[in-house]
């Protein structure tokens, strides 16, 4: 087994046990991406050198310790690039750590390498990136998801040990379904977003992609916790998740959303999921139907509230105090056309849609009926989480699709985040990992289970996934690169 292939809990033994060192796992990283990232295009970014000084002083008693990992180009990591995937902000070095990269370093991680992304987090496929498109390891035709594109798809092509990514309405927990590893979405107010290039301040979250569950617990201990930065993170109790796994699921109740089994799903899919499901009673899990009525609404509720929020967030980048700036004979000229040059289609597209959701006439009609639909949204998940543990369900409802095959198509687009976005708007957590293959013009293309839990469940959550992933083999399959 190549270094590379490992996952940071297996590295972390091979670190004590002095079989190899931060340093040499730099370098097979760094081997590694010469060979694959032309095919992958995963970073944007890598500073070596940088990381290197930082693998020769590497404390491996530290939970990370001497453990490179992959950030996603939206959040701020000192004097490294920041473009959000954007014209905008190429070249733009950011001044500052962010909370989780502080919190990373202070766990002995290496932050190395800043990930490829849907411009300002506005997509499902990287195809909106200015700096041109990642590409799924498994399929090099086929898209990585979106908006953390390039974070799934470097941990899967084992280019990284694990990544961060960030999201909004399922850009972790999509991508990870599409490139086959684990990610998962924290409850909002978990981790701290300061640092955290804002999207949709009501929905945005960060969280980690990996390759196990263990290691999705080993950097979700890292990165949690209250921050006097954050206005919205929040003063709840973390616990030591990787402490807390391998429990049987003898009790556990897993509710079976019947509006998530749609017959818009490939049939593959649909198949891979429901054999997840039956493997997860014959571990003694109970599963229940409940109903998420209000599910219809999400896709709808959410591009109102994340274009209106994204329309707001936006506004800071008019070339006067950051990031490009375009010539023009007065000021008004040079916002126009500084933001004209510097935003991409899909990002434009929304920012007009949430300034008109937010416009004088229109604010009451649809951002304020979506704000009370999302109410009704979240009581859907509270009435449910009476009765059960944690929800399952299908990630995604196809595998990898073809890149271009929806560019010219944003309501197609927007749709394959049907099954994710709702757990945004309720504020819980989510994660996707591996339960199969579909098999896709000859290629085999993964396929997601997405456990939803109860806010500030994430423990429970995690319990859940280890208990399924350990007793399969799905996460242990490579993509053919």
């Amino acid at each position: 087994m190549s270094l590379t292939s490992l996952s940071i809990s297996e590295l972390r033994r091979k670190f004590r046990s002095r079989e190899t060192s931060p340093i040499e796992a730099l370098e097979a990283l760094e081997a590694r991406i010469g060979q694959v990232e032309p095919v992958v295009h995963g970073y944007l970014s890598r500073d070596y050198a940088a990381a290197r000084t930082l693998a020769e002083k590497a404390d491996i008693s530290l939970p990370l310790g001497g453990v490179p990992i992959a950030i996603k180009d939206v959040i701020n990591v000192n004097g490294e690039p920041c473009s959000c995937g954007s014209k905008i902000l190429d070249g733009y070095r950011a001044t500052y750590d962010a909370t989780v990269i502080k919190m990373l370093r202070a766990a002995g991680a290496i932050p190395f390498g800043r990930c490829n992304m849907d411009e300002f987090a506005m997509g499902s496929s990287t195809e909106n990136s200015a700096f041109g498109r990642s590409c799924n390891p498994w399929d090099p035709s086929r898209v990585p998801g979106g908006s953390s594109g390039g974070s799934a798809a470097v941990v899967a092509a084992n280019e990284a040990f694990a990544a961060l990514g960030s999201d909004t309405g399922g850009s972790i927990r999509q991508p990870a379904a599409l490139c086959g590893c684990v990610g998962l979405k924290p409850t909002y107010g978990r981790v701290s977003r300061f640092g955290l290039v804002a999207f949709a301040s009501s929905l945005d979250q960060i969280g980690p992609f990996t390759k196990t569950v263990e290691d999705a617990a080993l950097v979700l201990n890292a990165i949690s916790g209250r921050d006097p930065l954050d206005s919205t993170s929040l003063e709840e109790p973390v616990p030591d998740y990787a402490a807390q796994l391998g429990h049987d699921l003898k009790g556990v109740k897993l509710g079976m959303p019947r509006e998530y089994f749609i017959s818009g799903i490939d049939p593959q899919v649909d198949a891979a999921v429901r054999a997840a499901i039956r493997h997860y009673e014959s571990l003694g899990a109970e599963i229940v139907e409940v109903s998420l009525p209000n599910t219809e609404h999400a896709v709808g509720v959410y591009y109102i509230i994340a274009t209106a929020e994204a329309s707001a967030n936006l506004a800071r980048f008019d070339g006067v105090r950051y990031g490009s700036r375009a010539g023009a004979g007065n000021i008004l000229e040079m916002y126009g056309q500084t933001r004209g040059q510097g935003f991409g289609p899909e990002v434009k597209r929304r920012i007009i849609l949430g300034t008109y959701v937010l416009s004088s006439g229109y604010y009451d009609a649809f951002y304020l009926r979506a704000q009370k639909v999302r109410t009704l949204i979240r009581g859907d998940f509270t009435r449910a989480f009476e009765k059960v543990d944690a929800i399952i369900c299908p990630t995604t409802p196809e595998p990898a699709f073809k890149a271009g095959d929806r560019s010219d198509d944003p309501l197609k687009m927007y749709l394959a985040d049907i099954f994710t976005i709702a757990c945004n708007l309720a504020g819980t957590c989510g994660m996707s990992l591996p339960c199969g293959f579909a098999d896709v013009d000859g290629k085999k293309l993964p396929v997601g289970l997405q456990l939803i839990g109860q806010p500030f469940q994430e423990s429970r959550l995690l319990q859940i996934a280890h208990a399924y992933e350990q007793s399969t083999e799905w996460h242990k399959a490579a993509a053919p690169l």
